[in-house]
């Protein structure tokens, strides 16, 4: 069985996602603040992340980054936030989940100027230039339902850009369901439509690729991801 990562917005979503794991060993959690809830990310909180990313169940930092789509906290309190997250990612020796929306220039500039050297850009959404750039800071990029919507084109390129040791493939659930389940609540199942898609436009085998991102996600969290 493939395991699932679920990833905490705040202190309160990042402690019930690790109750909801400690009894299930195929759950994996990643604790943070996303950009969001940045307003949040106080001295307290930051000491409670480091207590919980210290659980076993624990297996990343996230989902933490820069979202500069209008719909966010202040961008100085999002870059405090994110920058706080990342040096606490490097103390720990942990990987990080970053969401990025409208920030990719941005976001690159913090990861660059951290000791982070690995991590997941959540739900990828810039273009096929910015591909080479993550990969060189030692990120993978994760692809979700919006890989198979009509009018993402350039997500698609980017895809195809992506070494195959960095790709991998995530739900968002229960946002982002990929065609042909469009419109309605997501989940993980689909992300079979999604691999699948992938696979048409690097014109590989599907079950392959599958196996590739499983292996690629172990190699990136650890084997808590596959059991």
């Amino acid at each position: 069985m493939v395991g699932v990562v679920t990833c905490g917005e705040d202190i309160s979503s990042s402690e019930h996602a690790i109750s909801l794991a400690t009894p299930r060993p195929m759950v994996a959690v990643a604790v943070g603040i996303h950009p969001h809830r940045a307003a949040s990310c106080d001295g307290a909180a930051l000491s409670r992340l480091r207590e919980l990313a210290k659980e076993r169940t624990v297996v990343a930092i996230g989902e933490i980054g820069l979202d500069f789509s209008g719909r966010s906290a202040p961008r100085d309190l999002q870059a405090h936030a994110f920058r706080s997250q990342l040096d606490l990612a490097a103390e720990l020796d942990l990987p990080v989940v970053v969401h990025v929306r409208d920030a990719g220039a941005e976001a690159r500039a913090l990861v660059a100027s951290a000791a982070v050297v690995r991590g997941q850009v959540h739900c990828y959404s810039e273009g096929p230039e910015a591909v080479a750039e993550w990969a060189s800071l030692g990120f993978h990029l994760s692809f979700a339902g919006t890989l198979t919507f009509e009018r993402s084109d350039r997500l698609r390129q980017a895809l195809r850009r992506v070494p195959e040791e960095r790709l991998l493939f995530e739900t968002d659930a229960p946002y982002l369901a990929p065609s042909p389940h469009r419109g309605r609540r997501n989940e993980p199942a689909f992300i079979v439509a999604t691999v699948a898609a992938a696979a048409r436009e690097r014109a590989c085998d599907a079950a392959g690729l599958a196996e590739r991102s499983v292996a690629n996600a172990r190699a990136l969290f650890g084997t808590r991801i596959a059991v």
